[in-house]
């Protein structure tokens, strides 16, 4: 989907809406002279929307599309189809495409309370970029609540590190499992330190369903890998933990429904994760190595005795129910992304992404 803006109307309690909303955040379609929505009768919502899982649904031809978006991490929205003029910087683009949310789920509700919308980035008919017609895109997220860069377009920077490549790949002929609209690489390999899991090449291929792509997904916060190469990360990390981690034994509690594999630490002064393997994702071509702060999830408002209960921030992604294997958001903190959309590959390079949106700032 391409954009998605909490909405106020009948139902107006929105997918990322706070107890005590901005009003000001909020887009409400009777201010606006240019807002079209779009009917069941109209094409738009018939054929546009084929590209989702879940297609528009309409009770009568005169009601307004409805549309339903979920995510890998099982998040979801709801809302409808719409036009309106879209400005980004001093370009006026009429007849935008978007969604208008009423209701919707959030597997992390205390982080997506700070937004007050979706922008869709893949490859999609409806998809922001693919209505703009930007054939490169850069993202960098930042950690905690630091500033991110978000770049429209080429990047030549004399900061940035040469970016390592991996081509996308896409498949053609419709399968069940296939997400034809993610951005799919190749996942060829995990390292936890210097150690390669012994796993065959094909348990990370697709397979004649479509299951098994890897997917660079922005809209999911962590990341999840197929039960098999789940299982054997899991273990050879806990192998090479055990001395410095303290496994937190409760066989009843899942994080996220995925996450299995969680920790007491001990959050006194000087408490690091700087010690722990680095966990790498062999790509083709290219890698990207998860470490430190990024390897463990603080589980909010969750304690052991005087201790804090911190999660390993791959799942399982069988527990999910999903046939794919998912790179989140999480680990892509600290990375600078680029979506090259003419030559169909993506590159990363690691970078403070706080320090790159001062740069950008500074006109460097």
């Amino acid at each position: 989907m391409s954009l998605w803006s909490s909405t106020l109307g009948v139902n107006s309690h929105g997918f990322t809406a706070k107890k005590n909303p901005n009003l000001n955040s909020f887009f409400t379609p009777e201010l606006s002279k240019s807002y079209i929505h779009i009917p069941c009768a109209s094409p738009i919502c018939k054929t546009r929307t084929r590209d989702l899982f879940v297609p528009a649904s309409c009770e009568l031809n005169n009601k307004p599309c409805h549309m339903a978006v979920s995510y890998a991490d099982a998040s979801s929205i709801e809302g409808t189809l719409a036009y309106e003029n879209f400005v980004i910087g001093s370009s006026i683009r009429p007849g935008f495409l978007f969604g208008c949310m009423d209701s919707g789920f959030s597997s992390n509700s205390d982080e997506d309370s700070k937004a007050t919308g979706l922008m869709g980035m893949n490859r999609g008919s409806l998809s922001f970029v693919s209505q703009m017609g930007f054939p490169k895109f850069s993202y960098c997220i930042s950690g905690f609540d630091s500033s991110g860069v978000l770049l429209l377009g080429d990047t030549r920077f004399s900061w940035l590190k040469t970016l390592n490549y991996t081509p996308l790949i896409q498949i053609s002929d419709p399968l069940p499992y296939f997400d034809r609209v993610a951005y799919t690489v190749q996942l060829e390999g995990i390292k936890v330190g210097t150690k390669m899991l012994d796993l065959p090449r094909s348990a990370f291929l697709p397979d004649h369903t479509g299951a098994g792509q890897t997917m660079v997904d922005l809209g999911t916060q962590f990341t999840f890998l197929m039960g098999p190469v789940y299982n054997a990360l899991r273990n050879e990390f806990l192998q090479q933990t055990r001395e410095v981690l303290r496994v937190f034994e409760d066989p009843n509690f899942v994080f996220q429904g995925a996450m299995d594999l969680c920790y007491q630490v001990d959050e006194s002064p000087g408490t690091s994760f700087s010690n722990l393997p680095r966990v790498s994702l062999m790509f083709q071509g290219a890698e990207m190595s998860v470490s430190g702060e990024r390897l463990l999830y603080r589980v909010p408002e969750m304690n052991k005795g005087s201790d804090s209960v911190y999660c390993f921030t791959f799942g399982n992604s069988d527990l999910l129910g999903i046939e794919a294997f998912v790179i989140g958001y999480h680990h892509q903190q600290n990375v600078w992304m680029e979506f090259d959309l003419v030559k169909s590959r993506v590159g990363f390079a690691e970078i403070r992404c706080d320090l790159a949106g001062q740069r950008l700032e500074m006109g460097l």
